[in-house]
């Protein structure tokens, strides 16, 4: 289920990402930083289902551990206290973060060898894409 994700991907372009922070609420010192942060992705599962994914860049490194379908808790990289849900849906791996009555969803699906993250906050929508790294 997860597979196809598994592994470590560099970013490669990102579009409309500033726009989508500002509508999740963070301050523009840190999205001066998020901008100008090329995370690399890696997704890993264990026997137990457990799928951690890890983002890390010059500025940050954040890493959330979960089983699909299982709410948890996650702080983000901008510090949000969110609940969180991961799901497949469609072949797409969509999290959605809660957070003050607010909703984020985050659908990444691999489309001709890329990861494709599609952030979506209201009417706002952040394309990131990534290839993988050998």
């Amino acid at each position: 289920m997860v597979d196809k994700f598994i592994g470590t991907w560099r970013i490669q372009s990102s579009d409309n990402f500033d726009d989508y922070m500002k509508a999740l609420g963070v301050g523009f010192a840190t999205r001066q930083v998020g901008n100008m942060a090329k995370p690399n992705l890696t997704f890993s599962a264990d026997d137990q289902g457990i799928v951690c994914m890890k983002s890390q860049s010059t500025f940050k490194t954040t890493e959330v551990k979960f089983k699909l379908n299982e709410e948890f808790e996650e702080t983000t990289a901008d510090d949000r206290k969110t609940k969180t849900v991961v799901t497949i849906e469609n072949g797409k791996l969509v999290q959605k973060q809660s957070w003050d009555g607010k909703e984020t969803t985050l659908e990444r699906e691999v489309i001709d060898g890329k990861l494709i993250a599609k952030c979506v906050m209201g009417k706002v929508v952040a394309v990131r894409t990534y290839v993988k790294e050998a």
